[in-house]
């Protein structure tokens, strides 16, 4: 599965019309190096020491070739090769960026978890990915990441760590030889744009993750929206917060770096003094938050006044819907234009930056209808992008303003399918196009922009981490105690929303959190998932047949 993902009438067509090219990952990275070898590229978290244990530190681009053709030999003496599928679960450092760069010189296929997965996850997704391998650390605060991978997936070729023998391996790696090993792979496994790259991964409503398979042609051609939109170049300072295993933090922050050059800064995990720190050391120009964060710093002048974030040109937002009160408020107070971001693993969907939309007001509610006649972005995505709204129940295509529809997106920056797919619904409709599952209405003068309704799916995003209720539910079903459950998530000023479990407890039985979130630990799940409100009812809504009426939940909560 991991060679030729699109079909060859797609390719065809798309390099046809210049929206692919023979670009790869690898081939980009080469030409950053030879442009610049001698500029700071990269920096780790200014934590990094408390994190894992070692000292943070800061390489230039010719220093980074030097780790990752050290990195790949390493990789190659232990049996790795071209098509290989490596699950990676690194905190955002020096040494993640290492290991994609790694993989892609190699042809390996890089599969990355978030650090917060346990046993649970990564026995569940390392048999569905199929993982030749595994890359982490040996330790992780009080966790042993390395000895969790073993117990989790024993069958796997190797297992290494950093804090461990990697950097013994790596210490000991001769750099020409190194060069001179990685270098003949790559010319005997030359690199197809079509090749998958990454298989990340997207909770869904279900309560399986979904694989979702990428290749050079579809992650290069999303990387024009997050270069066009902040209006990025070389002379860029990148602050990167979200970690880097989805959409967000991949190809919000560490692919615009690599097509661009500049400088990315890593930052994990989230904390908002060492994020603040980090604006004011760096000088960094542009930077990614949830809503949540920007409306508090907004309204907390004390903890900005903290940092000097005189050098931010712009900030990307986007995984909830922004207040219009806080985007106006950024650019009038602190003359901050921030850019709306609406996507998804599966394909990255609309944008709206203040040079298109400079009304910060407008900004925050619309997002463009690309293809309206007369109605020209300044995006390149908006050229390639075909987006239409379904109606839900009827089929129909929707063309008027304010009826909701389904949002469905074709074009050069949307997935192949799923992982093992056959055994899934059909992503895309009888026309090819993406089923998002959010629902949106057409708004503006001349029909030019559209307005986010609501989520279709059920999907809980707390601090831009995914959780997908369905999961979380079918683990507390098995609670001696629980009849009947719903697991919701709440509004938060900070993260976005929080998770709730709504239980029905069986007759004559007592259920508390602590005994909920014992049983949840007892699986072995992710921290991040874990509820941290609990209501008790006599029993749940549901409509007519029998389904349970979430919406309803998530309003009386907030």
């Amino acid at each position: 599965m991991t060679r030729g993902l699109h079909s060859r009438e797609r390719v065809e067509e798309y390099t046809r019309l210049g929206w692919w090219s023979d670009e790869t990952m690898d081939g980009l990275f080469r030409v950053r190096v030879a442009a610049a070898p001698d500029r700071l590229a990269l920096v780790d978290p200014r934590n990094k020491d408390d994190l894992l244990g070692v000292p943070p530190r800061r390489l230039t681009w010719r220093e980074l070739e030097a780790e990752v053709n050290r990195l790949a030999a390493v990789f190659l003496r232990h049996g790795l090769r071209a098509g290989d599928v490596l699950g990676v679960q690194l905190p955002n450092t020096v040494e993640l960026v290492t290991v994609y760069l790694a993989c892609w010189r190699l042809g390996i296929v890089v599969s990355p978890l978030p650090v917060q997965y346990r046993e649970h996850e990564v026995t569940e997704l390392g048999a569905l990915a199929g993982f030749a391998a595994f890359v982490t650390v040996a330790r992780s605060g009080d966790r042993r990441p390395a000895d969790e991978v073993r117990t989790a997936l024993p069958g796997l070729r190797t297992v290494l760590a950093y804090g461990e023998d990697l950097d013994a391996e790596l210490a000991g790696t001769d750099p020409e030889e190194a060069l001179r090993l990685v270098e003949a792979h790559a010319a005997a496994h030359p690199a197809d744009p079509n090749d998958c790259v990454t298989i990340c991964w997207t909770s869904g409503t279900e309560s399986t993750p979904k694989g979702v398979p990428r290749t050079h042609y579809d992650w290069l051609a999303m990387s024009w929206a997050t270069v066009d939109a902040p209006r990025l170049t070389g002379d860029d300072v990148l602050l990167n917060p979200f970690p880097m295993v989805n959409m967000a933090g991949i190809n919000g922050m560490f692919l615009p770096w690599l097509r661009v050059g500049g400088v990315l800064v890593q930052h994990h995990p989230f904390d908002l003094s060492t994020f603040l720190a980090q604006i004011t050391e760096e000088r960094a120009t542009y930077t990614v938050a949830p809503p949540a964060l920007l409306s508090l710093l907004l309204a907390r002048a004390d903890l900005l006044a903290r940092a000097d974030i005189s050098s931010l040109r712009l900030i990307g937002s986007g995984s909830a819907p922004l207040p219009p009160p806080m985007v106006k408020g950024w650019q009038d107070v602190h003359g901050i234009g921030i850019v709306n971001f609406f996507g998804s693993n599966e394909g990255i969907a609309l944008l709206t930056d203040p040079h298109d939309v400079p009304d910060p007001e407008q900004r925050a509610r619309y997002f463009p209808r690309y293809g309206v006649p007369g109605v020209t972005w300044t995006s390149r995505i908006s050229r390639q992008v075909s987006v239409r709204l379904v109606d839900p129940d009827t089929g129909e295509e929707v063309t008027e303003p304010g009826r909701p529809g389904e949002l469905r997106l074709k074009g050069p920056t949307v997935f192949a399918g799923y992982l093992k797919g056959e055994r899934l619904p059909d992503p895309f409709d009888e026309q090819g196009y993406l089923r998002t599952g959010d629902v949106f209405v057409i708004d503006g003068e001349r029909g030019e922009f559209l307005r986010y309704v609501d989520r279709a799916k059920d999907l809980i995003i707390r601090g831009g981490m995914n959780i997908a209720p369905a999961e979380i539910e079918g683990l507390l079903s098995a609670h001696p105690g629980v009849a009947d459950v719903a697991v919701v998530g709440y509004p938060d000023e900070v993260l976005g929303e929080r998770v709730c479990a709504v239980v029905v407890p069986k007759e004559g039985a007592e259920v508390t959190l602590d005994d909920l979130l014992g049983h949840l630990r007892a699986a072995r799940i992710a921290s991040y998932k874990l509820p941290e409100r609990l209501e008790t009812r006599a029993d749940l809504p549901r409509n007519p047949v029998g389904k349970i009426l979430k919406r309803e939940l998530r309003s009386e909560l907030a």
